[in-house]
């Protein structure tokens, strides 16, 4: 939920004057006719959507509430900050970024149990999200201070980049934990790919842990960073990362800096090494006495066919008969997709779906399943809707039930006629409605005046009433339904226990509970007053229960270092031990801490009550986006290109992402010129509209027989046009097309050279040009160990043209695509490629619109065929670990063959083949991998070997 740091820092540093059109990248905006509307605190600019006021209110009084607790133990109260409530997108997340400086709240509430708990979800964004902005502001001190004076945010951004990722969201995790009564820290799926390690002997470097891995599971920054800052200040006290920050920015600017800051605040004896290596071995002696006590319940496992080696996960298993699931298979090495699993019988893929909501909404009836998936808007970025898809598994016909809904829950009942969704409102209300599952037509919505939060229902076998999860401020409880009378019963009361994934099962319902520490299924036999009993009791965790037909087995999928399995045990209730209570607050690595942090002796826990509610409404104004287009957030040393050019100047962009804006000043230090610039991208509208202006001197040498000439002369560049971006995503497949038109004007003086280099503009002359482009792509998802698509098109095209018979004359099109295929291999990639470009060699020659062969200078052809062959390939994937200064993760190839033929006066043909070898490494401890490696080249021109050096990623 934090923005990462470094790729914001990367974007500052990647404006350059362009010299065909602008460059300033198209951001995901709101469409046009949202009205926006702001309420004020004295900390909280909070901006949202009309219509949104009632829960924009709590959420300012929320943030303003948790102001001072949450800056307490970093002792830094933040500057006030603008917070911006998104709540036209189903995709549940929050950031905060400098660049600009501000806040978003995704409002959609998960469906997700392990993130928010038994917390109201904005709720734990207000948390979570103001401790980043403590964090941020906590660098204003020191060369932060001063990093901020001189260049803005993305100077105090920079500065800021020697902090790991896993210390930002470590920390935050634990002030939700500390803060709240749920929290990250108190749900054991947050931590079960670490304790599955440790459990299992699989205690990685530190490197390892940081960076990743192509083969093992490896936690992200969250986990690793919660339990590292949580040690570290429960042996040097709850202010205790105060003090390193304090330290760190005093002199921040070489590596291993917060290491060494950390080093003095423990008093010499602590690197961050040190104390990974003390959290691990505090943890695993933990875990390993926590499962000293267990009795394991015996379970069987599907068979399953996952690459060898490497992490690969069966979950949500649902029955289709009675001996054989459907379940979502996933993992390092494969995209999502539905496999069924029989007890004696190969897997077999049933479908790859396309943008998951949530994998865990799986649901299987009638024959049928189905699953809600993201529809991204085509056009405005911030509109994501959430669809239903069915999939007949008979026929393998697949139905999009819904269009542009926002469902993000959808069960089937068990004779498959019917479909029960939840529904999240843009106005935050919360609904479960009734679908005909053959034409998705709605039958019912059912009542819920005190607007609870629903999540996970499912139908029982009278395909009329459903269990489901209900959130309210007292906690979560466990009802059940008719979804004709709409009469609720009780069923487990409502607790502080994350309850999640019911199941019923005639008297009894079954569901996910962490009540033990540990995730296990639970039963509640709802003929005894509400008795529960323990189902299950696996070593990591038991999820997603599911009854097969005959009502004889039980399957759920089992967690294991490896990946989660699909089991299988006997339905025995009889052996079900009575369940002990659940604790009122759940078991944290925090827990120590509780009774020194500051901020819980200020206001105690975050509870979702009426006491912010109830308070006196706030003001609410219109929010014009145009009256704050500009928003001046970085000055200073904005540019950074690759060789001596540098400019000084002023970026700007709005908090609603509608206006971006660059003004520069610049020098090359290799033709020793200023130059001056200023780009203005509008993207409020349905097209985004680009105007960019460029003044500057160009000084050059040249030899016309034999004689050196040297002058300077002036230009002036100017550009306007519009660009169109399409997000067609609909399926597996990611697919985009972008079309732009754009008149670029070039006039110079002061040009005597006795000749003009075609490419150039001289002699008092000018160019008027239109250029019109298209890029299009239809690419198949990759897993991380993939090296490249393995199926897909890309195509781009472009036509230009000197239309208004003015100044120089040139024309030229051109389009060239690539068609990718699987290797030899699961992980190779087959590229080819072709390309043909057309210009008339007239008086202007326009850059080059397609490739050229690698290793050869482009050279400029009335008619020029282009064709590639490219093979890609993982060699290794090696973890190794070259002490603290680098990390290689993996060893990559590619195989090219390049050949180009020109037509012209003179026709020529050009052939080149290579190899690249590259190494994704991290370098420093940074969690952000880079590949560079080095390029072998045959010019069958020339006959010449050639060397290279070559830098493929730089992480950004």
């Amino acid at each position: 939920m934090h923005k990462y740091l470094l790729a914001a820092v990367a974007a500052s540093l990647s404006f350059l004057p362009a010299r065909a059109q602008p460059t300033l990248p198209v951001l995901p905006q709101n469409s046009t006719a949202l009205r926006w509307q702001q309420v004020r605190t004295p900390h909280f600019q909070v901006i949202f959507p009309e219509g949104f006021a009632p829960q924009a209110q709590r959420t300012a009084l929320r943030l303003e509430q948790v102001y001072g607790p949450v800056s307490a133990s970093l002792e830094k109260e933040p500057r006030p900050i603008a917070v911006v409530l998104q709540n036209q997108t189903t995709v549940s997340n929050g950031f905060v970024t400098l660049l600009p400086r501000h806040s978003e709240f995704f409002t959609t509430a998960p469906q997700d149990p392990f993130l928010a708990g038994t917390l109201g979800w904005l709720d734990l964004l207000a948390v979570h999200e103001d401790r980043h902005i403590v964090q941020y502001d906590k660098g204003q001190q020191g060369l932060g201070r001063l990093a901020y004076q001189l260049f803005g945010h993305a100077g105090l951004g920079t500065v800021a980049l020697g902090i790991p990722d896993w210390f930002w969201e470590g920390d935050a995790v634990g002030t939700e934990t500390l803060l709240t009564r749920s929290g990250r820290g108190r749900i054991p799926h947050f931590d079960l790919g670490l304790r599955a390690n440790l459990l299992a002997g699989r205690r990685f470097n530190f490197s390892k842990a940081v960076a990743g891995s192509f083969r093992d599971n490896v936690p992200n920054h969250y986990v690793l960073g919660y339990f590292m800052t949580t040690n570290f200040k429960r042996s040097n006290g709850p202010t205790a990362w105060s003090d390193v920050l304090n330290r760190y920015y005093r002199f921040p600017v070489y590596p291993f800096s917060f290491s060494d800051k950390l080093r003095l605040s423990a008093g010499g004896q602590l690197r961050t090494d040190d104390l990974y290596a003390r959290t691990i071995t505090q943890l695993d002696s933990l875990w390993r006495a926590q499962q000293q006590a267990l009795k394991v319940t015996p379970v069987t496992p599907f068979q399953t066919s996952p690459e060898p080696g490497v992490f690969t996960e069966y979950q949500y298993p649902q029955y289709v008969d009675d001996n054989t699931v459907l379940a979502v298979k996933s993992g390092l090495g494969d995209i999502s997709q539905l496999v069924l699993l029989r007890r004696n019988a190969p897997e077999k893929r049933v479908f790859v779906q396309g943008l998951l909501n949530n994998p865990e909404m799986l649901s299987v009836g009638g024959g049928k399943a189905c699953w809600p998936e993201f529809r991204p808007g085509t056009r405005w970025g911030q509109q994501v809707y959430s669809d239903i898809r069915v999939l007949d598994l008979g026929s393998g016909q697949l139905t999009k039930l819904t269009t542009k809904q926002r469902y993000t829950n959808a069960a089937l009942s068990p004779d498959g006629n019917l479909i029960l969704a939840v529904r999240a409102q843009s106005d935050y209300q919360n609904q479960l409605v009734v679908l005909d599952a053959r034409t998705g037509e709605e039958k019912r919505v059912l009542p819920n005046p005190a607007n609870d939060f629903y999540q996970q229902p499912r139908w029982r076998a009278d395909n009329r009433s459903i269990v489901v999860v209900t959130l309210r401020p007292g906690g979560k409880l466990l009802e059940s339904i008719d979804t004709e009378t709409g009469q609720h019963q009780t069923l487990v009361p409502v607790g502080n226990v994350n309850l999640s994934h019911p199941q019923p099962w005639g008297d009894y319902v079954l569901y996910n509970s962490p009540q033990s520490g540990i995730d296990n299924v639970y039963a509640v036999d709802t003929r005894s007053g509400g008795q529960v009993r323990q189902v299950t009791s696996r070593p990591l965790g038991a999820y997603h229960a599911a009854v097969s037909p005959d009502g004889r087995h039980l399957a759920f999928h089992d967690f294991r270092a490896e990946g989660a399995q699909v089991v299988e045990m006997a339905l025995q209730p009889e052996q079900w031990p009575v369940a002990a209570p659940a604790p009122a607050l759940p078991v944290a690595y925090t827990d120590p801490l509780l009774s020194q942090e500051p901020g819980t002796r200020t206001i105690g826990t975050v509870q979702p009550d009426s006491s912010v509610s109830a308070a006196t409404p706030l003001a609410v104004a219109p929010y014009r986006r145009l009256s704050h287009a500009f928003n001046a957030f970085s000055w200073g040393i904005i540019q950074a290109p690759t060789g001596q050019a540098f400019s000084l100047g002023i970026r700007s962009q709005d908090l609603l992402n509608t206006t971006q804006a660059v003004v520069a000043a610049g020098y090359d230090g290799a033709e020793r010129t200023a130059n001056a610039s200023a780009n203005v991208s509008y993207q409020g509208l349905f097209p985004v509209l680009d105007v960019g202006f460029q003044r500057g001197g160009r000084r050059l040498t040249t030899y016309v027989n034999s004689r050196e000439y040297t002058d300077r002369w002036t230009y002036n560049r100017f550009t306007a046009g519009a660009r169109l971006p399409f997000n067609l995503t609909r399926s597996k497949y990611q697919q985009a097309l972008t079309l732009g038109a754009y008149y670029s004007g070039e006039l110079v003086q002061g040009y005597d050279l006795p000749v003009r280099t075609i490419t150039e503009v001289g002699f008092e002359r000018s160019l008027h040009a239109l250029n019109g482009t298209l890029t299009y792509s239809h690419v198949l998802r990759q897993s991380k160990r993939d090296v490249g698509p393995r199926w897909g098109q890309t195509l781009t095209a472009s036509w230009r043209d000197t239309p208004f018979n003015s100044g120089l004359q040139a024309r030229q099109w051109a389009a060239f695509g690539s068609l990718y295929f699987p290797g030899l291999r699961k992980h190779h990639s087959l590229r080819l490629r072709a390309g043909y470009q057309r210009q008339q060699q007239q008086q202007y020659r326009f850059s080059p619109g397609v490739f050229f062969p690698r290793g050869e200078g482009y050279v400029s052809f009335d008619q020029l065929r282009v064709g590639s062959v490219e093979y890609r390939l993982p060699l290794a994937d090696t973890d190794w670990e070259l002490g603290r200064l680098l990390y290689i993760q993996r060893l990559k190839a590619t195989g090219f063959f390049d050949a180009a033929v020109g037509r012209s006066t003179v026709d020529r043909r050009y052939q080149t083949a290579g190899l690249d070898v590259t190494f994704v490494f991290n370098p420093l401890r940074l969690r952000t991998p880079l590949e560079a490696g080095f390029r072998t080249l045959y010019n069958v021109r020339t006959g010449v070997w050639q060397v290279q050096p070559l830098v493929l990623d730089i992480g950004f």
